[in-house]
């Protein structure tokens, strides 16, 4: 994203040219991770979604949400999230060894396929928690920002990029805000770039579920016919994996 004063109506222009560079830069990395998650679907397993901080955002977005998929167990601790404390989630986000007990309680199965959010990549719980769910033989998906990674602190040893089998590159500024203008610095993009990315995700696996003879398990709204009935059938299938639902 380019720096400078210009008035909002400019960053809006770039921020969706940031988007487009996105999914282009993306574009082949994406279709490997589709093919994967496929494998995993028809073969009856979910997919793991994790993050702390800000980056609980994105497991939200990739959990219950109607048009998403049903297969998705969330990776998380409620102290992570913001809302339970700011400074607190902040300093828990770097304590070692909780990773182990959120890889435990998820307990996925071999062959799975794990995505870790981390804008930054190098904080020890996100970096623990992809180790310890490789050690237990899921696939990894880092969802980061690259420049940012190779500018922060290893304060795990190692960086999410290092630990991935595949590694999805949000492309945001190190320190996430994007916008340079006389008053400071603001417009984070993390989210919304991660977001973007998800939902590409989303577009190829219905665009070739059909060809792979895979039926998508898809939340539905409830405010829609018969919504409640097909997403109740979709939790009965699901539940016993992921009890969050």
């Amino acid at each position: 994203m380019r720096a400078g004063a210009a008035p909002p109506a400019g960053f809006g222009v770039e921020m969706r040219a940031h988007l487009e560079q996105v999914e282009h830069h993306n574009a082949a990395v994406l279709d490997q991770v589709a093919g994967r998650a496929l494998e995993v679907i028809a073969g009856g397993g979910v997919l793991l979604a994790a993050g702390t901080g800000h980056s609980m955002a994105l497991v939200l977005e990739t959990f219950y949400r109607a048009g998403g998929l049903a297969c998705v167990k969330p990776v998380f601790h409620p102290a992570l999230l913001p809302l339970a404390g700011g400074f607190a989630s902040s300093l828990l986000e770097r304590t070692k060894g909780l990773a182990a007990m959120l890889a435990a309680r998820a307990d996925p199965r071999p062959g799975e396929l794990a995505f870790v959010f981390s804008s930054s990549g190098v904080n020890p719980v996100p970096v623990e928690l992809a180790q310890c769910l490789r050690e237990r033989g899921a696939g990894l998906v880092a969802v980061t920002s690259l420049s940012h990674l190779r500018q922060a602190p290893a304060r795990a040893g190692v960086k999410l990029d290092e630990l991935a089998d595949w590694v999805i590159d949000t492309m945001v500024p190190p320190g996430d805000a994007a916008y340079h203008g006389e008053g400071g610095t603001t417009a984070p993009l993390s989210s919304l770039a991660s977001v973007y990315l998800w939902n590409l995700l989303l577009t190829r696996l219905v665009d070739r579920a059909p060809a792979a003879g895979v039926d998508l398990p898809l939340w539905r709204s409830a405010n829609t016919p018969g919504g409640d009935a097909h997403n109740a059938t979709l939790a009965t299938r699901y539940r016993p994996r992921i009890p969050e639902l």
